[in-house]
């Protein structure tokens, strides 16, 4: 495992440098990426950063991508930041260049990269580049680099509300703050839902199927979809809706992707379900993972193993 004070040396070495993320991206994932490349744009202004990835409709508010050329990966340093393995980096190009970097803070179970510094312990890829930046004098925390950040902070902590929230997570959102940044608009643009999206809620939570254990599932099919006309990208937005019930411990959302397979939505409030993805082609934190499923009949299968994980957990009595 690298420091941080490892990768900062490298990045001094690259004059084009193009910074990646998974697919699919959630706001931590935008944030680390952008904060990131923006900070380094700062510092060294003679350098040529590049986002690289595809937009993310719901998130154009916090940031939109460049066009990365393949002429732009010849001899490039490129960081991909967020991201477990390296199927999910979104640019199947992203060892193409002349050193490759990770940056991440869920499991390892994917060590790839030249150089990797991976804090299991952080609440957010957006917190470690924040104490990159703090650690490492040829940087600096600017307004706009902790706009980015804070906004990666609060997506991957539900706003401070999960586990994974240490003192560490609030000393570094509050000199974030300190910056001067619109934080409770950056709160209102994550708060914010469509009317299509409200009504998607209200029949999640009619087609729940919720088990004595405390472990549910809800399928958003194609069909629902169409109905309700949201995209698969807001489909996947209400991910943490079922954690509102009381009678809800841990749960599965699937939704159905364009080819017939569903993309699998795992979060806990107490069992461990990483492994559980892992089984299905998937993986990501203990309390928060993705995976994926090709029928229907395999959607009810990681039902049941949720089931199994839940009443396991809770008979003895974790």
């Amino acid at each position: 495992m690298n420091k941080l004070s490892e990768i900062v040396e490298t990045i001094k070495k690259y004059d084009r440098i193009i910074v990646l993320r998974h697919q699919n991206p959630d706001p931590d994932a935008l944030g680390s990426q952008t904060g990131l490349a923006t900070a380094i744009k700062q510092a060294f202004p003679d350098k040529k950063v590049l986002l690289g990835g595809g937009n993310a409709e719901g998130l154009k508010w916090l940031s939109t991508m460049d066009e990365v050329t393949d002429e732009d990966y010849e001899g490039s340093l490129v960081i991909v930041c967020d991201t477990a393995n390296t199927p999910r980096i979104d640019d199947e190009r992203f060892n193409s260049g002349a050193y490759l970097v990770k940056i991440d803070h869920h499991p390892n179970d994917d060590a790839y990269g030249d150089q990797l510094f991976v804090d299991t312990e952080a609440s957010s890829s957006s917190e470690i580049i924040a104490d990159l930046i703090s650690q490492n004098a040829e940087f600096k925390l600017t307004k706009e680099v902790a706009y980015y950040l804070y906004a990666g902070i609060v997506g991957d902590t539900g706003r401070f509300l999960y586990p994974s929230t240490t003192q560490h997570t609030m000393n570094v959102s509050g000199e974030l703050m300190a910056t001067g940044i619109n934080f409770a608009g950056i709160n209102q643009n994550m708060n914010e839902i469509t009317l299509q999206q409200a009504k998607l809620q209200g029949e999640l939570f009619n087609r729940l199927k919720i088990d004595e254990s405390g472990a549910a599932m809800a399928v958003i099919d194609e069909d629902l979809m169409t109905k309700l006309g949201i995209t698969r990208e807001q489909a996947n937005s209400v991910v943490s809706t079922p954690g509102r019930l009381a009678e809800v411990h841990s749960w599965v959302e699937a939704v159905q992707k364009d080819d017939g397979t569903f993309r699998i939505h795992l979060r806990s409030q107490g069992p461990v379900i990483n492994e559980l993805a892992k089984e299905h082609t998937g993986g990501g934190h203990p309390l928060a993972s993705g995976a994926n499923a090709k029928d229907l009949a395999e959607v009810d299968q990681i039902f049941n193993e949720l089931i199994e994980l839940v009443q396991d957990f809770y008979q003895k009595g974790e």
